[in-house]
């Protein structure tokens, strides 16, 4: 059954300036526009009363409509740039429902380039932010290699390691350590409106598998992504 909470709402934020892969949010990806994953994942969860895309970009809020999302506002320019932060973003998009009488209660965010994102992951979000009563719930995935074993290059063009002190820990030895994963974030919209920190001990993790996780910020990310989406495709994922 839905875990659907009332007042639930799903904000994909997706601007229309993005530098490094130009229009990414509607790019074609996998015989979709990017952001329409994101958007059918929403609806199909059956989490949300309500699917809304805040944009600056007419042509974004165009496609998002065709696949079925809300575009009730236009984001203001002030929070369109590349500095601003999620935090404004989403806390602007419940201010004006507040303005215009819903007061929603669990905020999910969703990037609007995250095709890997699964609904059953932002079910498990949603039951994990009301069982344990936190702030957030969001998707993290772990490293493939111990961090405490990075390296870095020096300015001479060597190479020396962050953490010298475990040069000669055994792997097994090491915490395991996770980053986010870039798909979603579940936050009270009290939270969110506070500009409460996503990253703190008032958050929950939702884990995914490596493989169903991938940053795309350059046109590499974007290859390396097709590739990886059509395997799981191809095996029924």
């Amino acid at each position: 059954m839905s875990p659907k909470v009332a007042g639930s709402v799903a904000l994909i934020p997706a601007r229309g300036g993005s530098k490094r892969i130009p229009r990414k949010n509607v790019q074609p990806f996998c015989g979709k526009p990017m952001i329409a994953w994101s958007i059918e994942a929403a609806l199909t969860s059956g989490c949300f009363e309500r699917v809304i895309v805040s944009t600056d970009d007419d042509g974004i809020a165009d496609v998002a409509r065709e696949w079925g999302a809300e575009v009730p506002f236009r984001r203001p320019a002030a929070l369109s740039d590349d500095h601003t932060g999620t935090i404004p973003v989403i806390a602007h998009a419940i201010q004006w429902l507040r303005d215009h009488g819903q007061s929603p209660e669990a905020v999910c965010c969703l990037y609007a380039t995250a095709p890997f994102v699964q609904p059953d992951d932002m079910r498990m979000g949603l039951q994990a932010l009301e069982r344990e009563g936190a702030d957030y719930a969001f998707s993290v995935t772990s490293y493939a290699f111990p961090i405490q074993r990075a390296l870095k290059l020096t300015p001479d063009g060597h190479v020396t390691m962050l953490q010298p002190e475990h040069f000669s820990t055994r792997s097994q030895d090491l915490e395991e350590a996770y980053h986010d994963a870039g798909q979603f974030y579940w936050g009270r919209a009290d939270a969110w409106s506070a500009g409460t920190p996503i990253f703190s001990e008032r958050a929950v993790p939702v884990i995914l598998p490596r493989h169903r996780v991938q940053d795309i910020d350059t046109p590499e990310d974007w290859k390396r992504a097709e590739w990886l989406f059509r395997a799981l495709q191809a095996e029924g994922a």
